[in-house]
């Protein structure tokens, strides 16, 4: 005899494997980016196995699920374009916010501090800072999860925040406030 939470986690097996392509599907049509949209759909069933105990269904599972799901392709739509507004509006190195420090020196310290990631995590953070690349593509171009890519620029800004100095500091500050 199983126990519960056996039970659950059959349950939850058939949901997945009866209505993951589905979702890919409606995630795909509002996001346009495959990776994109199975990361979603993946999101979506880790929050209903966490939350399983306090969810009440008042409709079927399929049209909670399709919600859910375009409510999460939504959120990561505007946390994208968020994210490109910022970065339109991004100048970097301007001398107007740092007079002492000629912008070749300040390159040069700019510079040492990216050698300083491991080289994967350069690549992306250089990827999406510099070449303006989106995490899907990102994730595209070097076979990884979007996940992958936001946790690897998660901890190259931590570790850039935590290296710059303060000459250094308004840049990073401009692309903090994307995150």
């Amino acid at each position: 005899m199983k126990s519960k939470l056996h039970r659950e986690i059959d349950e939850l097996e058939i949901l997945f494997k009866e209505h993951f392509d589905f979702l890919c599907l409606v995630s795909l049509s509002i996001l346009k980016d495959k990776s994109a949209s199975k990361d979603v759909v993946q999101d979506f069933f880790l929050s209903f196995w966490k939350n399983r105990k306090n969810i009440e269904l008042n409709v079927s599972f399929k049209a909670y699920a399709i919600r859910s799901v375009k409510n999460l392709s939504i959120q990561v739509l505007r946390k994208v374009d968020k994210e490109h507004k910022a970065l339109k509006d991004f100048t970097p190195l301007k001398n107007e916010y740092n007079i002492d420090c000629p912008p070749s020196k300040r390159d040069e310290r700019l510079e040492e501090l990216l050698n300083k990631l491991p080289e994967k995590r350069k690549q992306i953070f250089v990827s999406y800072v510099i070449n303006g690349q989106s995490y899907a593509e990102i994730a595209e171009n070097n076979g990884i999860s979007i996940n992958t890519v936001k946790t690897q620029m998660k901890r190259a800004y931590q570790f850039l925040r935590s290296e710059a100095t303060e000459d250094l500091l308004y840049f990073f500050i401009l692309l903090f406030t994307i995150f």
